[in-house]
């Protein structure tokens, strides 16, 4: 091992003794530098904006790192010192915007406990990161609105562009993570937004990361309070799709009499509430195309007119 590995930079050794109880000398700090995330479109379709990794830039100088984001004080392992966003040279996104990432430098203090940490770090075996953080807003890169409102899902084209969230405004910064799999390619992310004001955490991505994962009291009643959300929303776009059925048999009989109703109920029964409604509105047109729109009594204005005069004159 290079015996000048890890060693501070000229001015850093102040920078860290900030966060240190007594001060600590160069030899025994063992200092390096990590990617905390980038503007890229991740794995989860999502990105940070430009100005989201300047924000970050400051909320994450004093920020522990951790281990696989649990949030032990026995898996805290290091913290940064210092963080600044670069632009790399002839490096550029997937979608040809000029690629910056979020650096960061941080510290170890040298003990035989951490002794098997710095020798993963110095061989590359601890090396990919994800930070957990709060932002605002989560922009659709399709309309420009909030993605959780919008009717775009991430990762799908749309006129030939891949929908994804942006991620705007941050509003804190927690914790950064070694991880196996990040989130973003070059570092990787585990975000959250805030929404109504009030920190929201993407439990969901916990939930469904295949691993074993630790809730807490507020995430488990918060995901209690999502299931209970859509048993409701469940109900109710099963009402609202037994109501559209019904109404386009009705029209059927009428816009297509010779369909049976066999074949119609195997053609709703693989429809979505949104085909639905636009079957629904089809039939609708077609059937006032067949139907008479004046009735057989009818008379024009004329027609009453001259009738009116006839009686007059008699």
């Amino acid at each position: 091992m290079d015996q000048n590995s890890g060693k501070p930079l000229d001015g850093e050794l102040e920078l860290i003794n900030r966060y240190t109880r007594s001060s600590f000398g160069e030899e025994e700090v063992y200092v390096f530098s990590v990617v905390l995330c980038d503007n890229e479109i991740d794995r989860d379709f999502e990105r940070f904006s430009d100005d989201a990794l300047k924000e970050l830039e400051k909320l994450f100088v004093g920020i522990t790192g951790i281990m696989d984001h649990n949030p032990k004080s026995q898996n805290q392992s290091a913290r940064i010192f210092s963080c600044n966003v670069e632009r790399v040279e002839n490096q550029y996104c997937s979608d040809g915007r000029e690629y910056r990432r979020l650096c960061a430098r941080a510290y170890v203090p040298k003990s035989e406990r951490n002794n098997e940490l710095i020798l993963a770090l110095d061989s590359g075996i601890k090396k990919e990161v994800s930070v957990g953080c709060a932002v605002k807003k989560r922009i659709c890169s399709v309309c420009g609105e909030d993605i959780s409102l919008c009717r775009h899902i991430k990762g799908k084209k749309y006129a030939g562009k891949t929908c994804y969230a942006e991620l705007c405004e941050p509003v804190d910064a927690y914790e950064w993570s070694f991880v196996a799999v990040p989130a973003q390619k070059a570092a990787g992310v585990i975000k959250s937004y805030v929404k109504g004001g009030e920190q929201y955490m993407n439990v969901e991505k916990k939930l469904f990361s295949g691993q074993e994962q630790l809730f807490t009291v507020d995430e488990i009643s918060e995901l209690a309070e999502k299931f209970q959300k859509l048993q409701s929303e469940a109900a109710q776009g099963e009402y609202y799709r037994s109501k559209l059925v019904k109404e386009v048999k009705a029209l059927s009989a009428a816009a297509l009499p010779e369909l049976g109703m066999e074949t119609l109920d195997f053609i709703t029964d693989k429809m979505n509430i949104s085909q639905l409604d636009e079957l629904k509105k089809a039939f609708e047109k077609k059937a006032a195309e067949m139907l008479p729109i004046k009735p057989q009594l009818f008379k024009s204005k004329e027609n009453v007119k001259n009738s009116n005069t006839i009686y007059q004159n008699i």
